[in-house]
């Protein structure tokens, strides 16, 4: 076979073709270069200095944004990868543990990268003939993972950006299946995420109602006393605590009050790889809609979210037509018609990744990694009991610890985490629990070791007003 032939020398080369590979691999180099350089500048988990000094950083790398004529590509590229490398804040170090902001696989990143260089667009089959093909087996896979009984033969789900869009599809699809019955209204906890709320609002729906959804009883009275139609919006994993809803118990309530039940289980729904975790989600399958993340204890790079329906037929309000993207002869003469997955047009083939990380570890891989990062939790709780000038909230129920320093004000409490986030030290997030602030760390590097958690301790206790 000849060779591809070669570019024009005044023309910027491209990332696909027989040539792609070749022109990208040296500048992987400098970027892989790049970001080794700025993690080491860094040198921790977070830059130093606060937001006036990593502005200033950027604002002399960047010079000029829009400058009238280029530089040297390799070395425009080594300067802003380093800038934003040094920059950001490293969910790999142990000491970042803020946010459902996971360390994402080596492999899943490669795996992106190649994503990124055929990039296939997800809006119609003849831009992306394999990449939809994936999508569509590894999505029904998922779903049959959550719903897997044999009433659900239908079971099906869709790519999202992550939780939010999700919810808000959810919440969509419930709407259309009972417009004719009047507006939806939608029961949550005060703790649902905020997305849930926000959806109702974009959705021009009611606003939702807030009930104690761990508490049955009171869950009862409140839908009996809300007029339908009705959608309980219950959560797997809240962003706070972790804490998992009883869905077995709020499944019965959905069903005795014809309630359409919608679970957001973006931080928790994983554990449905995990053999010894995985009843903790009893009663998942009983939902209509079910929220999953992969950039959360799935370990992907942003964005590697699904909504996964129990009846694919739910999906019958994202139909859609587009002459130029699915013509009524195209998909009668056997094109995939895609537009109906999603309510965006252009969209990345973000299951790669997701397939390449679930091929390559397997169901028992990828649930290990979650256990092992629910004991890390379990592991610091027991750090945060035993220590005689912290307090700890609650045993974890996921991979969520709140604590804080004994006797000290919610003033004091909130400004040890402003400290070590200026000082560039630990990353911790907050969260208002029982009236009170807490500091958060929510523990998803699993290569994260008990030195590690001693000296987050350690940290916590010496930022600490005596």
């Amino acid at each position: 076979m000849p060779a591809p032939p070669l570019p024009p020398p005044h023309l910027p080369p491209l990332a696909g073709g027989a040539g792609g590979p070749d022109a990208l691999r040296p500048l992987l180099d400098v970027t892989l270069d790049a970001l080794r350089a700025g993690a080491a500048a860094r040198g921790g988990p977070l830059p130093a200095g606060g937001p006036e000094a990593v502005a200033r950083r950027m604002a002399d790398a960047l010079g000029d944004p829009l400058p009238e004529h280029g530089e040297d590509p390799e070395a425009a590229l080594r300067r802003l990868v380093e800038a934003v490398a040094h920059g950001s804040a490293d969910p790999a170090d142990p000491l970042c543990a803020a946010h459902l902001h996971t360390p994402p696989l080596a492999l899943a990143v490669a795996a992106d990268l190649a994503a990124a260089a055929l990039n296939p667009s997800m809006d119609s089959w003849d831009q992306a003939p394999a990449a939809s093909e994936l999508e569509a087996a590894l999505t029904r896979a998922l779903a049959a993972e959550v719903f897997p009984g044999p009433g659900t033969p239908g079971a099906d789900a869709l790519v999202t950006t992550g939780g939010t869009e999700s919810n808000q599809l959810a919440l969509l699809l419930a709407r259309e299946q009972h417009a004719p019955h009047g507006p939806l209204r939608v029961v949550c906890g005060e703790d649902t995420h905020h997305s849930v709320r926000r959806a109702a609002w974009l959705l021009g729906l009611p606003a939702p109602v807030t009930a104690p959804l761990h508490d049955l009883a009171a869950l009862d009275r409140v839908l009996a006393a809300t007029p339908g139609p009705l959608l309980v919006a219950a959560t797997a994993g809240t962003t706070d605590t972790g804490r998992i809803d009883p869905l077995p118990g709020i499944a019965d309530l959905a069903a005795r009050h014809r309630a359409a039940l919608h679970v957001d289980a973006a931080y928790g729904g994983p554990l449905l790889f995990s053999d010894t975790r995985r009843h903790l989600l009893a009663g998942l399958d009983r939902a209509d809609t079910v929220t999953l993340d992969l950039h959360k204890l799935g370990w992907q790079p942003v964005a590697a979210g699904l909504l996964a329906v129990a009846d694919s037929r739910r999906l019958a309000p994202l139909a859609h037509t587009a002459d130029y993207l699915n013509a009524e002869d195209d998909t009668d003469a056997g094109l995939p018609d895609l537009l109906g997955r999603s309510l965006r047009t252009t969209r990345r083939p973000d299951i790669l990744k997701t397939a390449v990380t679930l091929r390559a570890l397997g169901r028992g891989g990828l649930g290990a990694l979650v256990d092992r990062v629910c004991d890390l939790a379990q592991d610091l709780a027991d750090l945060v009991d035993k220590h005689p000038r912290l307090e700890l909230h609650a045993r974890p129920a996921l991979s969520t610890v709140l604590f804080r320093p004994a006797g000290a004000t919610d003033e004091q409490t909130a400004a040890v985490r402003r400290t070590l986030l200026t000082e560039g030290r630990a990353v911790l997030g907050r969260a208002r629990a029982d009236g009170r602030v807490w500091l958060k760390a929510t523990l998803l590097n699993p290569h994260t070791t008990p030195d590690r958690l001693d000296a987050l301790i350690a940290l916590v206790e010496g930022s600490t007003p005596r």
